[in-house]
Formats: C-alpha cells, structure tokens, sequence
C-alpha cells in the first residue's frame, strides 16, 4: 500500500498491486444474493416447462399415425414453421419439443436482461464507480455477471436434459435440447456483454441487444419458412437445426460455442479500452432549447417510453401477422381430437377449434403486454433510483402527477400494442378464409378483451413500487409465476383457486363465447384499487 497527497494536503492510501479480477468472487456473491430470486424462476422455467410440452403432445397423440399427420400438417403452413420452426422427425420427442422452439429466444431475453442489469445498469447508478474505488478489479464485474448467467445457462441444460431423460425419451435427444437451449444462452449473454460497453444507457444497450436478437428471429424464420439458407446466419437457426431426436447434429455446438468466446472476449477488449461510466459511441449534445413536446411530465415520459413502445409495436405486428395466417390451418393440424378441444377449453377457448386458437393466442399476447406493462411502471423505478425523479420533482411537479405520466403509458401502451396484434390477427385470418370485416372484429375483440387482466399487472407493480419499491423487480416474478400457473392449470388440473389467481383467465373467451360483464368490472375494480394504492403510496414515502 502506498500513499499519495492532495493539493490541499490529505494524504490518501492507495491500494497497489491488485489485478483486474480481483475480488470477482466476493461481486459473484453479491450478484447471486440480489438474483436469489428471479436467477432459480427462468432456470426452473426453462429447465422444466419442455418436458410439459412433452408431456401434454403425447396425452393428446397416442399413435404414430396421428404424430405424422401432425408433422405433415406443421410442414404445409408456412406460418406455423416461421414461429416455431420446422420439424425434422415424427417421434414423440421431436414433435412434443416443435413448440418449445421459442425457448430458445427467450432465453436470450432473460440473460440479456441479467447481464446488462449486473454491468451497465451498474455503471449508469455510479454503483460500479464506488465499487471500483475499492481493491476490487476492472473486470470483476463483468467476470462475476458472465460468470452466474453462465452457470445458469447450463443449469438450463442439465435440468432439461434431466427432465426429458425421465419422461423415457432418448438420451442423445435430450442432452442435444439441453445442450442447444444452454448454448443459446450462453451466445446471447456474451451478446449483451459486448452491448454494455456501447452506450452509456442501459435501455440503450438492451435495445441494441434485441434488435439483434429480432434481427437473428427474423433471419431464422424467414429461413426456416424458405429454403433454410436464410436460418444458418442465425445463432438461433444453429439451435434449431440441432434437431433434437431425429439425427442430432452435435457439430452445431461448435458454431455457437465459438461465437459465445469471440464475444466474451470482445467485450473485455471493450471494456479494457474505455472508462468506467462512458461508453464506445459518444454521447450526441442535445439542441440548446427543448421541444414544445418536452415542456412537462408527459412530454418527458413520452420522450422515455416511444422507443420502447415502438420496438414493442413491431414485435406484436409481426407476431400477430404469423398467427392469422397460422388460423386457417389449425383444423388440419388438430384435426377432430376430442382431447385436443379440452384442453383448449381450459386454456380459455372454446369448443369450435379456430376461434379456440385465436383465444389461445392472444391468451398469449396478453402476457406479452403485461411484460411491457411491467417494463413502464419500473422506468418510473428506475428514474427514482439513478435520482432523475429527485431533479424532476424538485421543480413545480406534483408526485401524482408525475407517477401518472408515467402510468399512461403502462395502462394505455397494451390497449396500443394489443389493438395492433387484434387487427392484423383478424386481418389476415379474414384475407385468407373470407369474411374479412366479421374476422378483423373477432381478432380485436378476443385481443382488447384482455386489457382489464393486463391492467390487474400494471397495478401489481404500480403498488409494490409505490408502498416497497425496493421489491419492485418482483413484479417479474409474479408474472412468472402466473405464467406458470397458466400453463401447468390446463395441462395438470391444478386447483381451480390458483388458477383463479391469474387474471388472463377470467376474460370472456372471445370470439364464440358469450360476452360477460361482471370478470371485466371485476378485473377494471381490482385493477384501480392497485393502481390507486400504488400511486397513493408513492405520494406519501420517501424517494429512494
């Protein structure tokens, strides 16, 4: 330890000798406590939920003839093929896993988050910077993010590896699904390593990582949808051309464990070559007045939350254009299986097999708007603690009216989102089958249903924010778990009170079913009170 001495004549210790991973364990540990939540629910998640898939595919198609008439019918929609992939065999194995495809994407969005939260998020509160004046490394950081993002990924593999082995599928299948799900994670977190040291925003940085991971969907379905060329200049087209249970390709593993180190170590040559809280590309001057847009709170958190809302419009378009076109063949895929209406009836829908799809579908959007939802009320979060709110409120801004302004776009953004997907689901499902004014209103119907249920989750965490903002990340983990809930309730008969619990449930199951008042002016009653207590909450505590 040395010494050195201020102008003004303080003598300050200075600690030498220390490599830049120094204290990488005790930043591990730190890590692993703040994820103690949210780290177990997407490795549970993602380990568990393709067995159930699995499972729920082999309960509905008990004979080879019917498994083949399921892969024929997958194969001659291009739809279908774009959204999930396509399917290399007709075992139970391949066929059960055909819907888990998606899996691979979204496990993307989770490390992406979780390695971006533990590295520019860091850096962007000053958290890292007073870390950093300690003994602790300059790679530390990003060592111990990688490190726990990593160890989750391949907990992901084992434990669907596992699970798939115990089912009594083949061994060589389920470690090549194991192996690829793991691998995708592991691209996609040395991915958002590399988008950490771009920008000085952490939105900024996600933002780059999912329009990578939208451009590597895109290229994987409009690949898998053509002649395959397009899939294989996708990291997510080498998952799904691992082909689990029919002739694995274990080669494919090469590709994308040599992307995942070229990135990792590109984001330490990164990292090593600027300085702690700056970013590769430079920050642009603003303009030397502000916009007529910008002159209050509304303005401001419209200027916060268009791009995220833009990015989301275009993924609920896309999404909802893929599905209408996927309606029309849905009888040929499910055919007159009595099981299969079943089990659609509890997932929502109902008895006639298109308009169950439509419900199941949008069932599914609605969950989607609800992550927005969620992502809007933790902006205010997150103002609050880098200390943004604290400037804005010390102006002549009213608490209420500054969390409202936020608010509007976490109640107003899924009606927006949601309207989008209704119409091109029933836009395109009426070009397609005919009837195109009573199909557009049927795909709206059945998606702005849904918006009172979203709305139960936007005060959810509205409320955890204003009354223990501290736990505000939580909100993710009750959309978790609801998601959970969602699925195993239709596939497992849980009990009819947990199921209760989430609200997607509880909507009329439009189109086909009659409509009912009384869930929606529960859910809207239900909804205002959480909202009203969050936003009460927030007027009358402390900023952070």
């Amino acid at each position: 330890m040395t010494a050195v001495t201020t102008e003004s004549g303080f003598t300050a210790p200075v600690l030498r000798g220390s490599t830049d991973f120094a204290g990488t364990a005790q930043m591990l540990r730190l890590y692993l406590r703040r994820d103690r939540i949210v780290l177990p629910l997407w490795v549970l998640a993602f380990g568990l939920l393709p067995t159930f898939y699995v499972a729920s595919t082999e309960s509905v198609y008990s004979t080879q003839a019917e498994l083949d008439n399921y892969a024929r019918s997958i194969t001659d929609s291009p739809a279908l093929v774009a959204m999930y992939g396509p399917v290399f065999g007709t075992d139970i194995g391949s066929i059960g896993l055909w819907k888990a495809g998606p899996f691979y994407a979204l496990i993307a969005i989770a490390v992406i988050l979780t390695v971006i939260r533990h590295t520019r998020v860091e850096e962007e509160t000053g958290r890292a910077e007073l870390v950093g004046a300690t003994s602790i490394g300059r790679y530390a950081g990003l060592t111990a993010a990688l490190t726990m993002t990593a160890v989750g990924c391949v907990l992901v593999g084992v434990l669907a590896a596992l699970t798939l082995l115990s089912s009594g599928l083949p061994l060589a299948g389920s470690l090549a699904y194991g192996a690829a799900l793991g691998g995708s994670g592991l691209v996609w977190a040395s991915v958002a390593a590399i988008t950490a040291q771009v920008s000085t925003g952490a939105r900024i940085a996600r933002g780059i990582a999912f329009a990578a991971l939208g451009t590597a969907f895109a290229l994987r379905a409009v690949g898998d949808a053509g002649n395959g060329v397009l899939s294989w200049f996708s990291p997510l087209g080498w998952c799904v051309n691992m082909r689990p249970y029919a002739d694995e390709r274990w080669w494919v593993l090469v590709p994308l464990l040599t992307l995942a180190v070229l990135s990792t170590a590109a984001a330490y040559v990164l990292l090593g070559r600027r300085d702690t809280g700056s970013g590769l590309l430079a920050e642009r001057p603003g303009p030397p007045r502000a916009a007529a847009g910008l002159s209050g709170a509304t303005g401001l958190a419209w200027r916060l939350h268009r791009g995220s809302l833009l990015a989301w419009s275009v993924g609920f378009l896309l999404y909802g254009l893929l599905m209408g076109g996927a309606i029309d063949s849905v009888g040929d895929i499910l055919g007159d299986s009595q099981q299969v209406k079943d089990v659609l009836a509890r997932m929502g829908g109902t008895e006639q097999l298109q308009n169950s799809f439509i419900t199941f579908a949008v069932s599914f959007l609605a969950i989607a708007a609800a992550a927005y939802s969620i992502s809007a009320v933790l902006r205010l979060h997150e103002e609050e603690t880098t200390q943004r709110a604290e400037a804005t409120l010390a102006c002549a801004v009213g608490r209420a009216r500054y969390a409202t302004s936020h608010l509007l776009f976490a109640l107003l953004g899924p009606v927006v989102l949601l309207t989008i997907a209704g119409l091109c689901i029933g836009g395109v499902y009426g070009a397609m089958d005919g009837g195109f004014a009573e199909k557009v209103g049927d795909g709206l119907g059945a998606a702005l249903v849904q918006v009172p249920a979203v709305w139960v989750i936007t005060g959810i965490a509205m409320a955890v924010h204003g009354l223990a903002p501290r736990f505000a990340p939580t909100a993710w983990g009750v959309l978790s778990a609801m998601l959970i809930v969602f699925f195993l309730g239709a596939l497992e008969g849980l009990p009819q009170w947990l199921i209760d619990v989430v609200p997607f449930v509880h909507p009329p199951k439009l189109p086909g079913a009659p409509w009912q008042w009384s869930p929606i002016l529960w859910l809207l009653a239900v909804a205002a009170v959480l909202v009203g207590l969050g936003v009460a909450g927030f007027r009358r505590r402390d900023l952070r």
